[in-house]
């Protein structure tokens, strides 16, 4: 009994502290060193460049497909999941649906970058090429 109820208190802290926050792209974002992960495919990142910084680890392959445990596995490789990181991918519809996700799921505190990598152009925040 007494397991059960410390296991919903702690899903219970972990849900409350878990947030997903809507930002756009910034050099503040740049300047405050959060971690940025670009979830776009390997032609996306080839074609446009990453946001200077981002850590490529893609989610949804090119025919739409995912693997949430992969996925997971390689951001906290690269990731301290334990601080707030942000999400980019073209135009944050993407991100979006992956920051509720893996907020809820996971108890990450996520920046959903607003635009993607499209209103980073506009901006004409720093891009660097993908190698």
């Amino acid at each position: 009994m007494k397991k059960t109820v410390f296991t919903l208190l702690l899903l219970l802290v972990t849900s409350l502290a878990a947030s997903v926050t809507d930002e756009y792209p910034s050099q503040k974002i740049l300047d405050d060193k959060t971690p940025i992960v670009d979830i776009r495919t390997p032609p996306e990142w080839r074609e446009s460049g990453l946001l200077k910084g981002a850590i490529p680890i893609m989610f949804f392959n090119e025919q739409g497909g995912y693997d949430i445990n992969g996925f997971v596995a390689e951001l906290n490789k690269k990731v301290d999941t334990k601080k707030p990181f942000a999400l980019i991918c073209h135009t944050g519809s993407r991100t979006k649906i992956l920051s509720a996700y893996l907020s809820k799921e996971f108890g990450y505190t996520i920046i959903n970058l607003d635009g993607g990598m499209t209103y980073v152009q506009g901006k004409k925040l720093p891009v660097i090429p993908y190698k």
